[in-house]
């Protein structure tokens, strides 16, 4: 048994169990919903050439000095609610009045496949590309649209100094903005209004997301990962500007909105990784959701039985269908220390 930030007793996550033959037999496959689309992506061409020299970036400086300031959309081409919030504020012609402010479209190609009919195609070109900052990866010769992509933003990112990388989610979930496990982009993460609970976690073991580059975890800057609700929905372009406007807000001398602070504030222990194709949560799992005791069974995993290690465990962001290797959901708690969460389970 080992123990957690708050020194209570934790129980196992991942619990080996026989099975029998028709168990081990994978599942029916079972179609994805069909998601309602309330919103479109946006018309980006009046800044797709950019302002600066980097394509997709709009860049403006201010009279006074003061930190600069990076909004970041379109890290997955289907997520355009972003999109939409950098577009309304391009088009009011926010500009700031001290220190530097730019606004990216990080990956407007993967929005271009964008289809109402097959809508999570759009997610990329060729990977993921919330999965590509790691350096020694940017600085190889291996090569994909994103990975390029990243290459040509790269720039922007190493001189920001408040970075906010807007999401949306795919599966039901209360909207959240998640940090590293610096206390720079913890205390900005605080700071983000729209969301009711800032999560800061270790990030994937697939990969380096923006929010993990060293730019940002092993210095002054900061950096958070806003998820502002389900992919299409109004309500989520609604959020994302309360969240943005929080951040651009003083330097761009827009009044204060009205959004909520995250009143929670939580810390991942555990990251699950689907081990197997056979990943099935016990019930459709909404991000949020606090199970209420310690090794209650929520997955399974081929024969493994996924449990939670302590009461009022909190699922975030539990994916209902992972791939084998993907993250399929992470364990937080409400925090009472900065200990490093678990090893991937």
């Amino acid at each position: 048994m080992t123990h957690g930030p708050d020194d209570s007793p934790r129980l196992p996550v991942r619990v080996a169990r026989p099975t029998t033959f028709l168990e081990r037999l994978p599942p029916p496959v079972s179609s994805l919903p069909r998601w309602k689309i309330g919103i479109t992506p946006p018309d980006l061409s009046p800044w797709l050439a950019g302002n600066c020299g980097i394509p997709g970036v709009m860049h403006y400086e201010g009279r006074r000095p003061g930190p600069h300031i990076v909004c970041v959309s379109l890290i997955h081409g289907n997520e355009f609610a972003g999109a939409t919030v950098l577009d309304r504020l391009l088009r009011r012609r926010v500009r700031p009045r001290a220190g530097r402010l730019s606004l990216v479209f990080a990956n407007p190609e993967a929005m271009r496949q964008f289809d109402p009919c097959d809508p999570v195609r759009a997610r990329c070109v060729d990977e993921d590309m919330n999965r590509v900052w790691f350096p020694a990866m940017l600085d190889s010769r291996q090569t994909s649209y994103e990975l390029d992509r990243a290459r040509i933003l790269l720039p922007v990112i190493l001189t920001a100094d408040r970075l906010l990388d807007l999401h949306s989610m795919l599966w039901p979930g209360d909207p959240l903005v998640l940090s590293g496990l610096s206390p720079t982009s913890r205390a900005m993460a605080r700071r983000v209004r729209g969301v009711d609970v800032c999560v800061a976690d270790q990030g994937h073991r697939s990969g380096c997301r923006l929010i993990d580059h060293p730019r940002f975890s092993n210095g002054s800057a900061a950096a958070c990962l806003l998820e502002a609700g389900q992919h299409w929905h109004e309500a989520t372009v609604t959020r994302t500007m309360q969240a943005v406007v929080s951040l651009i807000g003083p330097c761009c001398g827009l009044p204060a909105n009205d959004g909520v602070l995250p009143r929670r504030e939580m810390v991942v222990t555990d990251v699950i990784t689907a081990r197997t194709g056979l990943f099935r949560f016990v019930m459709p799992f909404h991000s949020g959701h606090v199970v209420a005791d310690a090794g209650t069974v929520v997955a399974h995993d081929g024969g493994d039985e996924i449990r939670t290690p302590y009461d009022r465990c909190m699922l975030v962001m539990p994916n209902l269908r992972p791939a084998r290797g993907h993250t399929a959901v992470r364990f937080a708690r409400v925090d009472t220390g900065t200990q490093p969460p678990a090893p991937d389970q």
